[in-house]
């Protein structure tokens, strides 16, 4: 056995329908994915795969849904409209941040969920 704890460093996600390249920065001031589609005063991560799934999958604009592995090039904070208001706890591991994220990855192969699923989310999120 190790002496020594293993460190693990935790994962970022970020869901969107943006053709982005590793090197490339998601900063605050681009039109939200999402509802009016006005500019942005956070970006939004997640440490979870399912949640960046649905960021994706429920991003407004053309082009396949994509997520990528993101970095915070700044300080991150829970994100109130998920932890606040449907998850106290903040056990979806969403966060928002007013520094850019640089993008590291774009992953590959994940599953979406099934379309019936994502319409009910987007019905649910309208009313």
């Amino acid at each position: 056995m190790s002496a020594c704890p293993t460190m693990f460093v935790r994962q970022y996600f970020h869901g969107t329908r943006a053709d982005l390249k590793p090197g490339d920065l998601i900063a605050v001031g681009h039109a939200s994915n999402f509802g009016s589609g006005k500019p942005l005063s956070w970006v939004y991560l997640s440490a979870t795969l399912d949640a960046a799934i649905w960021g994706a999958e429920l991003a407004g604009g053309v082009g396949p849904d994509r997520i990528y592995v993101v970095e915070p090039t700044g300080a991150i904070l829970d994100d109130p409209n998920v932890t606040d208001k449907k998850f106290p706890g903040n056990p979806t591991l969403s966060y928002r941040s007013r520094d850019p994220l640089r993008v590291v990855a774009e992953i590959v192969g994940w599953q979406g969920h099934p379309p019936e699923q994502v319409q009910q989310m987007k019905a649910y999120l309208d009313h």
